[in-house]
């Protein structure tokens, strides 16, 4: 696994890691990625300029904490809380994403920076 930290509109970086796929190995091997963020309910997606098909991992199972990629918009998908989908308090995804990785600290801080503009994904 590749640590990466999630810096969005300057606030304290969210530490999260990428996993050992081919989709989230060519994600690290782009870092640093800047882009501006879109909401969907408790997701925050955003384009980076990759094109990558669904693979082995591609659901639309997704929990919270999840870091998807989403091929039709060349997007990475930060999982956070219900989408306007859902019908629970877990995250549903507009359609099938390569999951990529995990927030693995300070996810709890996701919710209280909606209406964000910037994020910033770096190695760590």
């Amino acid at each position: 696994m590749a640590n990466i930290k999630i810096i969005i509109d300057n606030h304290n970086p969210i530490k999260a890691q990428l996993f050992e796929t081919t989709c989230a190995k060519k994600i690290f091997e782009l870092l640093p990625i800047e882009s501006t963020i879109n909401e969907w309910g408790d997701e925050f997606y955003f384009s980076i300029p990759l094109s990558f098909p669904l693979d082995e991992t591609a659901t639309k199972k997704v929990k919270v904490g999840d870091i998807g990629y989403w091929p039709p918009g060349n997007a990475l998908c930060i999982f956070f809380g219900p989408t306007p989908i859902s019908n629970t308090d877990e995250p549903i995804p507009a359609s099938e994403v390569n999951i990529v990785g995990r927030i693995v600290e300070n996810l709890e801080i996701l919710k209280s920076l909606k209406g964000s503009k910037k994020i910033i994904i770096e190695k760590a």
